[in-house]
């Protein structure tokens, strides 16, 4: 696997201030509390164990650090990094004994073999369908062999133009919806191997939910 260039995508400022508006809301609703969905706790408390002793792991979009501090309540070496400074202040303010830098997906400058686990949990939707491929190339690249990829988004067909979200607060994004076999072929793209799916009619903001894990496989 060979590096390439990610494109920045066009809108990346106009969805930086949007999730920056968004974020005390998304705080004070606690909408990322794994509780709340039992199947997708499954999901994150499998991943925890698959990863667990392969080196550092890295949440790209870890918002106001939820899925991170349960990672890391699992004993797993975990940094988060989202593109909203403002979730990133509620991150360190909430766990500060834990890692979190403001970066986009696409400003990720990772190293090969370097990471046991990386996770996009349902922070991918935004990326346009042209610039996801070579973000996964680029995780695919950064993980370890045996190093696993999580990734949660919405499942459906098409896009939604968001222009409000969490209590009504003015945004302006595209969520892009995803059908497994579109995920799929892009991480069988970048080299990884199929470990899991779960498919949920329970919906995060409204839509189904979708969830693949993946693997680079040992030499």
């Amino acid at each position: 696997m060979s590096a390439s260039r990610i494109e920045h995508p066009a809108d990346l400022d106009v969805v930086r201030t949007s999730y920056d508006r968004v974020a005390d809301n998304y705080v004070e609703l606690n909408l990322g509390d794994l509780t709340s969905y039992p199947w997708l706790r499954t999901a994150m408390d499998g991943f925890a164990a698959a990863v667990h002793g392969l080196g550092p792991v890295l949440d790209v979009g870890c918002g106001p650090g939820d899925v991170t501090a349960y990672l890391a309540e699992r004993g797993l070496d975990i940094k988060g990094v989202d593109l909203s400074p403002r979730m990133i202040d509620h991150a360190r303010r909430r766990y500060p004994d834990l890692r979190f830098e403001v970066a986009s997906a696409t400003e990720l400058e990772l190293a090969d073999s370097s990471y046991g686990g990386i996770l996009g949990w349902w922070s991918l939707f935004n990326l346009p369908r042209h610039v996801l491929p070579a973000v996964i190339e680029s995780f695919a690249r950064a993980l370890v062999p045996g190093g696993h990829l999580i990734i949660g988004t919405h499942q459906g067909e098409g896009d939604i133009e968001r222009t409000e979200a969490y209590g009504a607060v003015p945004v302006s994004w595209t969520t892009h919806l995803w059908q497994p076999k579109e995920l799929w072929a892009m991480l069988g793209a970048a080299g990884l191997d199929s470990v899991a799916e779960l498919r949920l009619s329970e919906s995060v903001a409204g839509v189904p939910s979708l969830v693949v894990v993946a693997q680079r496989a040992a030499p």
